[in-house]
């Protein structure tokens, strides 16, 4: 079956395939002109506030500037952004948060691989930990096919671009969400 890039028309595909894809708990649409972009998300990466700036090829300051970040989103015409909700035991279980993350990358590799065809840009929450040790900056990316930026490194501000399509931010207490999103044509 051919991969086709993610749109309204698509959701009759999506349940002919079986529904939404597995691990997606909300998805919506919006043009690309109605991303909330801010330059103060920027900020947040340069402060180091998850450790990863200047660390890995899918965060800042590999993923270029604002300008260009902005540019590449903008150069497509439509955005899904999707979120993944997972239960964890409280607010400091970093265990529980550290293996949703790695099943919303799974979730992000579900899409790349079985739903999405070319041209796309594939965003995903916080940065990549497919490789124990990025090779950032000194070698090229062992996995550039399946390295998905840095939502949030692409200045996006997350959770107002999810309020204009009715996604909630916080999914109440012991959850952790994680966002992603698609630019397509």
């Amino acid at each position: 079956m051919r991969k086709t890039p993610f749109k309204e028309s698509v959701l009759a595909e999506l349940e002919e395939r079986g529904g939404i894809p597995e691990g997606i708990s909300h998805l919506g649409y919006l043009s690309t002109s109605d991303i909330v972009f801010s330059e103060e998300v920027r900020h947040l990466c340069e402060g180091n506030q998850c450790r990863q700036y200047n660390k890995t090829w899918a965060c800042p300051p590999a993923i270029g500037s604002y300008e260009e970040c902005r540019s590449r989103c903008l150069s497509y015409s439509s955005a899904m952004i999707f979120s993944a909700v997972y239960q964890i035991e409280d607010s400091f279980d970093y265990e529980g948060m550290m293996k949703a993350h790695a099943q919303f990358k799974e979730v992000c590799d579900l899409l790349h691989d079985k739903y999405l065809d070319q041209p796309f840009l594939l965003l995903s929450n916080e940065s990549c930990r497919r490789c124990k040790k990025c090779t950032y900056p000194d070698s090229p990316c062992r996995f550039a096919d399946k390295l998905y930026p840095s939502v949030e490194g692409y200045c996006i501000f997350v959770n107002k671009t999810a309020k204009k399509v009715g996604i909630p931010y916080n999914a109440g207490v012991n959850t952790v969400s994680y966002f992603g999103m698609v630019c397509f044509n």
